[in-house]
């Protein structure tokens, strides 16, 4: 209904037509439909690179959507190829010390994690993080968010006691922010008790994990923190 309102009021080549497109491409990506999601974003992409241009913030923010989906597809030379021409124009037009341009570092990095690349993961999420502290503070769930992502390259590299020391920090903030029992707080919570774990020391691990079994989720989900919201 909204997708045709816009084309019938604005026309199929105005900005907010394509911000419709996109709106459908992430449903599609949510719902693991990576070819729709393509489709849809390449039909936005058409639209703001008609009316913006190629060096515009908004074509970018649809090189990074691309990427996204590239990324989660596994095709990662490909996602690095967009997040790089997202990366040149937010470089370029916002700047070197814009957090837009810190949430195109991180998905870089994000990338190298999935590859496999620790240290280039943590190269990338560093250059994320100087610029979030500065701009956001170093009490934003945003940086607490980067500071988790810094924690699980240390972790899967096997650097506990840095991975402990980055997720103790980004647990004070989740739980100051959003509270104890919010997924990011828990995510945090549950690496702190797996790396106490396998470092042996059992009661430390236990306090953390009575942490979160106190909210009814005593599983242990390692899962990723990335996703740093624009």
């Amino acid at each position: 209904m909204a997708l045709t309102i816009r084309e019938n009021v604005f026309g199929v080549n105005h900005p907010e037509t394509a911000t419709s497109y996109t709106n459908i491409a992430l449903v599609y990506h949510a719902q693991g439909d990576y070819n729709a999601a393509l489709e849809w974003h390449q039909k936005a992409l058409a639209i703001r690179e008609n009316v913006y241009g190629k060096e515009h913030p908004d074509t970018a923010s649809i090189y990074n959507n691309i990427a996204a989906v590239y990324r989660q597809h596994g095709e990662y030379d490909v996602a690095l190829e967009w997040y790089q021409k997202a990366l040149a124009i937010r470089e370029t037009v916002l700047g070197t010390d814009h957090p837009y341009t810190a949430y195109v570092y991180n998905n870089i990095a994000e990338v190298y994690h999935d590859q496999r690349d620790y240290d280039k993961a943590l190269e990338w999420h560093q250059k994320a993080l100087v610029i979030l502290e500065k701009a956001l503070g170093k009490e934003h769930p945003n940086t607490a968010i980067s500071y988790s992502n810094i924690a699980r390259d240390y972790y899967e590299k096997g650097v506990y006691d840095k991975a402990l020391e980055w997720y103790q920090k980004a647990s004070v903030i989740f739980a100051k922010v959003f509270g104890a029992n919010h997924p990011l707080t828990l995510n945090s919570y549950r690496y702190i008790t797996v790396i106490y774990y396998e470092q042996g020391d059992l009661d430390k691990a236990m306090e953390w994990f009575l942490k979160v079994e106190q909210f009814d989720q005593p599983y242990l989900y390692l899962g990723s923190a990335d996703p740093i919201p624009e």
